[in-house]
């Protein structure tokens, strides 16, 4: 059994902490404000620090919101790279900017440590179900080291490239999901508009060339007008907030990608900070002075 630190214990971070534990790994804990009691009682070892947990660990785990938290956690006094020695494995499984990320892993490196970017997509039920998509950058004998334990916390699990390859494919997923999430919200509104039924329209979407997750999932929260999360508005601005300034960086334009993150700011605008990302259709209804089950005149 491997000797894991796992830093960053939030409604991801502690099902998954959780997965390692119960699996027989020695699992040492650090969060802010505290580590979760059922994650002690479950049989982890709470640390003072991130430098306490990379002192004890071989494998160092970070679950945090954002870019500067991961900074923190690794390089700020008493954190992760403090107490790191030769031989050891950062994983870092947030969702931050690959640009960064690329820096974060050649400081890490420059300790004699081997370094995974390795952000998952599922949300807070994949977490619990350990069924997360898990996107890698780094090394493939820092990869094969520590699959073991990415396939106790998730199902598709994928060795993309180089260090920032795999915060660039969550980058391209959150893409994805937000432009899917926007079409979906359009082709149900106009169905509605034209005085369609919607359910049905989506029901004989699935069947064709138009079916997809979003479809499927997010379609019906649409149609049944269900926005509690699922997966918040809030941190899908983040995600497509690294998509955007990383471009600006790329000198690339994604036009869409913009129009989805202003439709989300729409949302954040109405009070729908905390909605599910399918919420974002309440923006385009907004526009069209009309609603997804709506009887149109």
């Amino acid at each position: 059994m491997s000797k894991v630190g796992f830093v960053g214990l939030g409604i991801m971070g502690t099902p998954m902490a959780e997965h390692l534990i119960k699996a027989g790994h020695e699992v040492f804990l650090f969060s802010l404000p505290s580590v979760p009691q059922s994650l002690v009682a479950a049989g982890g070892i709470a640390c003072a620090c991130g430098k306490e947990v990379a002192q004890k660990a071989d494998i160092i785990i970070t679950m945090v919101p954002d870019t500067p938290h991961v900074a923190a956690a690794l390089f700020d006094a008493n954190g992760i790279a403090e107490g790191l020695s030769a031989g050891k494995i950062v994983v870092d499984m947030s969702s931050i900017s690959p640009l960064e990320t690329k820096e974060f892993a050649r400081k890490i490196k420059a300790l004699g440590c081997e370094y995974l970017d390795a952000p998952v997509s599922g949300g807070e039920v994949g977490a619990k179900n350990a069924t997360l998509s898990i996107m890698v950058g780094g090394s493939e004998a820092a990869f094969t080291t520590v699959k073991p334990l990415f396939e106790l916390m998730g199902k598709n699990i994928t060795l993309v490239g180089g260090n920032g390859d795999g915060q660039t494919a969550k980058v391209a997923n959150q893409i994805i999901v937000a432009l899917n999430i926007e079409a979906v919200g359009e082709a149900l509104l106009f169905a509605a508009k034209a005085g369609a039924d919607p359910a049905k329209v989506r029901e004989a979407l699935m069947g064709g060339f138009a079916s997809s997750k979003i479809l499927e999932v997010h379609g019906e929260r649409m149609v049944k007008r269900t926005f509690n999360p699922g997966f918040r508005i809030e941190l899908h601005q983040k995600d497509l907030n690294l998509a955007l300034s990383s471009a600006r960086q790329l000198g690339l334009s994604l036009p869409n990608t913009a129009t989805a993150q202003e439709l989300f700011n729409s949302c954040v605008a109405q009070g729908g900070r905390a909605w599910d990302h399918s919420g974002m259709v309440r923006a385009l209804e907004r526009m069209a002075n009309f609603e997804i089950g709506q009887k149109s005149e």
